[in-house]
């Protein structure tokens, strides 16, 4: 992607001093569009309310003014699924203030740690950003992240994969109650995320083998 490409040549002439660039093509890059874009596109879901959707997977959800969106798109009626590795200082389930987000955790033989930003109801037409920052104050105002769209059909099937695959686990994850406790999932078809995504890949890999 020609864009991409030229913006990532300047966030990099950026970092060694070489332009101050503070405007890009697509990149999302923090302290500078970060923060403004993604909370554009949590607003964008509340102004749908039940007809939006918001999904997210994070090492950690922290920041104040993002927890406050999610908040105001659940009080709207937007259904909210967050997959948060580590801290997570939002409430899922609060009568009044948070009752359609649910927040699960997958702790398993791998680190988690990719963060997936989807935006919308159908996985076909929805919005998605991949890249480096969490929702967390030193991510997002106190250093240089990067967030990049994803418009290409096979890369954003995988990416829907990924996310279904972790909402349907029962084996490695864990849900957060609103008394901010921790529980394990109560285990019925026997979903795990990390053997899943590893047969997958090895799937995958086998495909593209060169034959003898």
């Amino acid at each position: 992607d020609p864009d991409l490409g030229a913006d990532v040549t300047e966030l990099f002439n950026y970092l060694t001093g070489y332009s101050r660039q503070g405007r890009y093509r697509k990149l999302l890059v923090a302290p500078v569009t970060v923060r403004p874009e993604l909370l554009k596109r949590i607003e964008r879901q509340a102004e749908l309310g039940a007809e939006g959707r918001i999904t997210m997977k994070m090492n950690s959800l922290v920041d104040p003014e993002m927890i406050d969106a999610l908040y105001s798109a659940s009080q709207a009626g937007t259904p909210i699924d967050l997959v948060v590795r580590g801290i997570c200082c939002l409430r899922a389930g609060v009568p009044g203030l948070s009752e359609t987000i649910r927040v699960r955790s997958i702790v398993g033989r791998f680190l988690e740690h990719s963060r997936i930003y989807r935006f919308g109801p159908d996985p076909h037409t929805a919005e998605y950003v991949i890249g480096s920052a969490d929702l967390m104050p030193r991510n997002l105002d106190r250093r240089v992240e990067a967030l990049v769209p994803v418009t290409a059909p096979a890369l954003r099937n995988r990416l829907d994969e990924v996310l279904t695959i972790n909402l349907a686990d029962d084996t490695l994850a864990w849900e957060l109650g609103n008394d901010g406790t921790w529980r394990r999932v109560p285990r019925t078809a026997g979903a795990n995320t990390h053997l899943q995504l590893q047969e997958l890949a090895i799937q995958r890999a086998r495909a593209v083998e060169p034959r003898a």
